[in-house]
């Protein structure tokens, strides 16, 4: 694992950092970590006390992104998402009723920080109001939801498409 500061991530020209709320699934963390990775992600954002530790289980579902993506352990999301505020990055975050969809994100050239909610419960009351932007997958099946890590890969990948454009 590559241990970060989150001011050091935030810092970076095209900041594009990956952060779970909550998320507390092994494997979910390690596949997320890995379509971060795949998309270019420059950093993963997890909470120091809520979120899994990295695990044999989410070590093996990462296949190996962790040795490439840096992560910052912070002590709560919202507050991270004040101190990516303060740096000029922007934050958007993953939630089924957004007002924008990931493929329409006007912000996705920008520094950014995607965050994505605990399965079930999904975005902190407080990670929602600190988010400038509130975004969704458009589904088109008849579920309403997609897992966390698939959730991740699309958004991930989206906001990559949207950067090459």
């Amino acid at each position: 694992m590559i241990a970060a500061d989150l001011d050091d991530l935030l810092r970076a020209p095209a900041a594009l950092l990956v952060a779970l709320d909550g998320v507390t699934d092994p494997r979910n963390l390690g596949a997320v970590v890995r379509s971060a990775e795949t998309a270019g992600a420059t950093g993963v954002v997890l909470e120091r006390r809520r979120s899994p530790w990295l695990t044999p289980a989410a070590v093996k579902a990462a296949a190996g992104a962790v040795e490439y993506v840096p992560i910052a352990l912070v002590p709560g999301i919202a507050t991270a998402l004040d101190r990516a505020s303060r740096a000029g990055v922007w934050t958007v975050a993953l939630d089924s009723g957004g007002s924008t969809t990931v493929d329409e994100l006007s912000i996705a050239d920008r520094p950014l920080v995607l965050v994505l909610g605990a399965e079930g419960r999904g975005l902190s009351r407080l990670v929602r109001e600190r988010s400038d932007v509130v975004a969704r997958i458009p589904l088109r099946g008849h579920l309403d939801s997609l897992n966390v890590s698939a959730a991740a890969a699309v958004a991930c990948h989206q906001i990559a498409r949207l950067r090459e454009t």
